[in-house]
């Protein structure tokens, strides 16, 4: 009588391999997991802070302070500015003297040009600020507006005024808090099993703000 041949090298039970896979995965949510919030984490406290800040704004009260600076711009300059530049900036000389005069940067933004006058608005975060220059004299005003620190957070907060730089990191910003709460939902649902509480607290965070909107938002 033959033998029966002898077994190979023995494989994982699907059960194993169940729990291999698993194991994969919770490895690899957790890395994505930790590694968006390291990136969320400033952005997390900045917009948290000033979420509150904006709840909250009349009743925080705001001191602006206002700086103004006028003078006369030389004949020279004047002489440059006769004759309206194409993309409406100012010229660099022009720039590089008022700032010279006053201390403030003065923007390569498009101005409004009239007959008399140049006007410029220079809107910033947590802040205003406008040139005016009379072309027949030549005498400008300059005035700055700052409204203090907290309006320049609520501003970041809404991206008010704050550039392109800071309009990317919003956006990567945002998509970094959507990988941080799918890999926690994903890690929600992989240790469900072993915390009853889990969904129901999952639904009450869905549905608290859901009924909130519903009932009490108008």
């Amino acid at each position: 009588m033959l033998s029966p041949p002898s077994p190979g090298p023995v494989g994982l039970s699907p059960e194993a391999q169940h729990r291999r896979r698993r194991s994969r995965w919770l490895k690899r949510m957790h890395q994505w997991h930790w590694i968006s919030s390291a990136i969320c984490l400033a952005g997390m406290l900045l917009f948290a802070a000033t979420g509150i800040t904006l709840n909250h704004a009349a009743r925080i009260e705001a001191s602006p302070e206002v700086s103004h600076w006028s003078g006369q711009l030389p004949p020279g300059l004047r002489q440059v500015l006769a004759t309206p530049a194409p993309d409406g900036v100012l010229p660099s000389g022009v720039r590089s003297w008022l700032r010279a005069q006053t201390g403030q940067r003065i923007p390569a933004r498009a101005a409004e040009w009239s007959p008399q006058e140049i006007y410029l608005s220079m809107p910033r975060a947590g802040g205003d600020a406008w040139l005016a220059i009379d072309l027949a004299s030549g005498e400008f005003e300059l005035e700055r507006t700052d409204r203090g620190w907290i309006a320049l957070l609520n501003d970041l907060h809404k991206g008010r005024n704050t550039g392109i730089a800071w309009s990317w990191f919003i956006d990567i910003f945002a998509i970094a808090c959507l990988v941080f709460c799918l890999t926690g939902l994903v890690l929600l649902q992989l240790h469900a099993g072993h915390r009853r509480a889990t969904w129901p607290t999952v639904a009450g965070g869905l549905l608290v703000p859901l009924l909130l909107a519903v009932f009490f938002l108008h």
